[in-house]
């Protein structure tokens, strides 16, 4: 599996509040995950590195060979440890109360993508000639498109887009919307934060990434092309390309 990450400040923003780790062998599974802080204080980026960083250490004993259920448990369980302690961190210190963010990991084996969810950070899969959102955005908008009020492509313009209704670390609980989707050899994932899709819609993310042969340059295309648009927020990409030949040498290792 192939796997890149890229991130940008941005021509507004004074501070870079989202965060991206990948791992490549996690007990023979590939860990993804996205994290697009929110606060002041420079309390943004303090909760999306807590975050990043808490699932990945909970992650740690997830392994190749658990079943899927098994694994939707772990990173449900990390997602909520997390915050749980971000929520701890900022209560105990006024000047990061209310701090949060988002947050999306994609647990991935050769056959299956588990993701964990909440905010508005998403999940794409790329199929040929063909984009899937893969994650429902928990956000003003979103549910005034659900109720028919707003159309998506009112959605993307909408004064409040940027409203989030769920995130990480606000509340002392919070609820973790899990997915479970095939993949397969020539699929490419891409989970971004809204610094991305609020400013470049899907058919343009498609095209640039079908038009790269190598992910580093799609993904630092996908990056210009949301400053292109303006840059009016952080912006941050990681790509997964289900790659046959190296699913093949990981298995012969395991």
């Amino acid at each position: 599996m192939k796997m890149v990450s890229r991130t940008d400040i941005g021509k507004v923003r004074l501070v870079n509040e989202d965060r991206a780790a990948i791992h490549h062998d996690l007990n023979g599974l590939s860990l993804a995950i996205v994290a697009d802080g929110m606060g002041g204080h420079q309390a943004g980026d303090i909760a999306s590195q807590m975050a990043i960083d808490m699932i990945a250490d909970e992650l740690q004993s997830i392994h190749w060979g658990m079943s899927v259920e098994a694994c939707k448990q772990v990173l449900k369980e990390a997602i909520e440890k997390a915050n749980e302690k971000i929520y701890e961190f900022a209560s105990g210190q006024e000047s990061y109360h209310g701090m949060g963010t988002t947050v999306v990991a994609i647990i991935a084996s050769q056959e299956l993508l588990i993701i964990g969810h909440i905010g508005d950070s998403r999940a794409y899969k790329i199929t040929g000639e063909s984009i899937t959102q893969l994650t429902e955005d928990h956000s003003l908008v979103y549910e005034l498109v659900k109720n028919g009020q707003i159309t998506i492509e009112e959605a993307d313009h909408h004064p409040r887009r940027n409203w989030i209704t769920r995130a990480l670390g606000t509340e002392p609980g919070v609820e973790v919307d899990l997915y479970e989707y095939a993949w397969r050899p020539g699929d490419i994932v891409l989970i971004c934060t809204d610094g991305l899709s609020g400013l470049v819609d899907s058919g343009d993310i498609l095209r640039i990434v079908k038009s790269h042969e190598r992910m580093e340059d799609a993904a630092e295309q996908l990056i210009q092309s949301a400053l292109d648009e303006g840059g009016d927020d952080n912006v941050t990409v990681v790509l997964l390309a289900h790659d046959h030949d190296s699913d093949e040498k990981r298995g012969d290792g395991n």
